[in-house]
């Protein structure tokens, strides 16, 4: 089992420090109320006008669901999400409810939903790795995906394994340092680009 803890520069909350994604996972089932816990704070997050534009397809290692959504995966994904117990889609909801009009910013919203299925995820001892490698037009098909949703992500979740599972590269990856931009590269004020006194050096 890997866990690799973020070496933060202030002060943040265990699960923050402790969320990553790993490739490496344990088949050790999730259980159910562990997964209802994370589509509980999902279900809170925040969204414009309160649409709640995510939706979630879940499958659970053995179940045609999973299967499905393991057939969206590029092959890169597929070589090491294979172990993992659930695979979860993201989707978002293109327009606004009452109005019909295109909401801008249900993807921004479902990217927050998922976010905070991750963070509660990680309190649970349970890990998610989002990807972006998979095919939008399998899962539509394979799912019946209706026009004006758009699914966003696939994720892989479970309790973390060992990473002697995996082959190479993906083997190397799991045991690598973490690295983040410097403060200077995305905090700024008075104009784009200027960083921010908050981390100057003075």
């Amino acid at each position: 089992m890997s866990i690799k803890t973020a070496k933060t520069r202030f002060s943040v909350i265990e699960p923050v420090k402790e969320r990553w994604s790993p490739r490496s996972f344990s088949e050790t089932p999730v259980e159910p109320e562990k997964l209802q816990s994370l589509f509980e704070a999902a279900r809170w997050s925040a969204s414009a006008m309160n649409e709640q534009p995510w939706r979630f397809i879940l499958g659970i290692k053995g179940d045609p669901t999973w299967d499905k959504l393991f057939d969206c995966m590029v092959e890169w994904n597929q070589k090491w999400a294979v172990h993992a117990p659930v695979l979860l889609m993201a989707i978002s909801k293109d327009f606004y409810t009452d109005s019909g009009k295109k909401n801008d910013y249900s993807a921004y919203d479902t990217g927050q939903s998922m976010a905070q299925l991750s963070i509660q995820a990680v309190s649970l001892g349970v890990y998610v790795h989002q990807m972006a490698g998979f095919s939008a037009e399998k899962a539509i098909k394979h799912f019946s995906i209706p026009e004006g949703y758009t699914p966003l992500t696939l994720a892989a979740i479970g309790y973390p394994g060992n990473p002697e599972i995996l082959t190479e590269p993906y083997k190397s990856r799991e045991t690598e340092a973490r690295v983040r931009n410097d403060f200077a590269e995305f905090v700024y004020s008075e104009s784009f680009k200027n960083p921010s006194s908050l981390y100057s050096k003075s």
